[in-house]
């Protein structure tokens, strides 16, 4: 953690309030000024700039990464997204492909951050879907116009004309089309980073039994792989949001903790937001209800999880993604990427506790952190 606080909580409130263009020099001088008249450079200050004393700098910034953004900011994300779908479904159409577009991801979760998480928009081409033959509808003759095309040609065609569609409908913005899944549009006249994944649906058993949403599998392309994956990403939303709301809100708390730590850390850690959500999925739920009266219990349970699996390997090799399509820990970089996160929370958990436990050490267990942070109903 080796940036210091005063530049963390200015890449904090650039982001949370759209002051990105300011110095770090000048957005600390105006928070400084404008505390007690309840704004920095015309925006309202917000609540986590205020709790806590007024050297507890460490403290706030904690309570500010767990924070959700503003309904604003998220109406303009989603709307952003909802542009780029219309340019798209009216481009393709003209093409005679006809096409679905759905949010996935961090916003529609309520997990994005400020000027880190993109929206991610799901091109679904209507006139291809696969299912599984031994499921009810199928059954039932519910399926038609069998095709001998596979997958992989229709989307890596799709793939082709989403990237070409793009670029020709925002001329002045970034198209990147170097991603495996999906092609990003920024800059330009759009508001947002917008990540569109090609896609189509595969309808699994479960979906032909329930027709719920969260039971059809999303078949996305790997472009650099040519290849096709299969994704639950509506399951994975209603798993998390459900163990979530079940504890008051805890477990978005600590998803957005972990997002913005990385965002704002010196170390590389590559861990997607898919991963985190999955990660934080498995931590002890009873514990992040604790939020519920004091964020900082938060805090406490997800330094002291992050640090439980990476001690236990064994433990963190046997956790699944919320949907179950694979392990969370695939890969040794995500080791690696787990310590990194792992060390940034040490850190901020040792200086937060500093701050409100001045002269002592960090209790000699995680539990007894926590129950002296859950003390602290005032943060």
């Amino acid at each position: 953690m080796a940036t210091d606080i005063q530049t963390r909580l200015a890449r904090l409130r650039a982001r949370r309030t759209g002051t990105g263009n300011l110095s770090l020099e000048a957005l600390t001088e105006s928070a400084v000024i404008a505390k007690s008249l309840n704004t920095i450079d015309g925006a309202k200050v917000e609540d986590w700039e205020l709790r806590g004393k007024s050297d507890q700098f460490w403290t706030r910034y904690a309570l500010g990464a767990m924070e959700a953004v503003d309904d604003t900011y998220t109406r303009i994300s989603k709307e952003t997204g909802e542009r780029v779908a219309n340019q798209l479904r009216e481009r393709l159409g003209r093409r005679g492909v006809s096409a679905e577009f759905k949010l996935q991801g961090s916003v529609p979760l309520d997990v994005h951050i400020r000027r880190v998480s993109d929206v991610d928009v799901l091109a679904l081409t209507k006139d291809f879907k696969t299912y599984d033959r031994g499921g009810a509808m199928a059954k039932r003759g519910a399926y038609r116009n069998p095709t001998d095309r596979t997958s992989r040609e229709v989307l890596a065609e799709l793939r082709s004309q989403v990237e070409a569609d793009l670029e020709d409908a925002y001329p002045k913005a970034d198209v990147d089309t170097t991603g495996a899944k999906a092609v990003k549009v920024s800059g330009g006249s759009l508001a947002r980073s917008v990540d569109v994944v090609p896609a189509h649906w595969y309808d699994t058993e479960a979906y032909q039994a329930s027709e719920r949403q969260a039971d059809r599998v999303v078949r996305i392309y790997d472009k650099k792989n040519a290849k096709t994956i299969d994704n639950l990403p509506f399951l994975h939303i209603e798993l998390i949001g459900r163990r979530c709301d079940g504890i008051k809100g805890g477990l978005r708390k600590a998803i957005r903790l972990c997002k913005t730590v990385k965002a704002d850390s010196d170390r590389d850690i590559k861990l997607s937001s898919f991963d985190i959500a999955a990660i934080m999925y498995h931590a002890d739920m009873d514990a992040l209800r604790m939020g519920q009266y004091s964020d900082l219990a938060v805090l406490a349970e997800t330094q002291r999880h992050l640090d439980a699996l990476y001690q236990d390997s064994n433990a963190a090799d046997k956790l699944w993604v919320p949907d179950g399509s694979r392990r969370i820990f695939d890969s040794e970089e995500k080791r690696t990427w787990l310590l990194r996160l792992s060390m940034e929370m040490d850190e901020l958990l040792q200086s937060v506790y500093q701050e409100n436990f001045p002269g002592q050490g960090a209790s000699s267990t995680a539990r007894g952190t926590q129950r002296e942070l859950v003390g602290l109903l005032k943060v």
